[in-house]
């Protein structure tokens, strides 16, 4: 048997209401979410879509994880174009191999249940 363990995320970001004081120019936010900067913008890894009650509704993999991640939220052919506005947080995992990234992504979506995910699924 092949254990596999879960890294601790890299960033964790929520989705929120921003609290500007005197002076400060507002963020743009990406559906709710105002700390996308906080995503690594040129390495790789994968992501985890939480709702409020914590349960993983998508997980995805990328090259380049802050575009994949924001295209999620602009896309009309996004998996989870209809459930956008249940995402309430994001776990990054920065994963330069491409074939570690596969590993950890095929993996949360089977232990971890993601319901959003069609592709590689295993407990159906």
């Amino acid at each position: 048997m092949i254990k596999i363990e879960l890294p601790k995320p890299d960033v964790v970001i929520y989705q929120r209401k921003q609290e500007l004081k005197e002076g400060e120019a507002p963020i743009t936010p990406v559906n709710g979410f105002i700390d996308l900067h906080k995503i690594t913008r040129e390495n790789g890894g994968f992501f985890l879509f939480y709702n409020k009650a914590n349960e993983v509704l998508f997980v995805g993999k990328a090259r380049k994880l802050r575009q994949r991640i924001k295209k999620h939220f602009e896309d009309n052919v996004s998996p989870i174009k209809k459930y956008r506005d249940e995402v309430y947080k994001i776990e990054v995992y920065e994963v330069e191999d491409p074939m570690e990234r596969e590993i950890y992504e095929t993996y949360a979506i089977n232990f971890l249940r993601a319901k959003y995910n069609n592709d590689k699924v295993f407990y159906k």
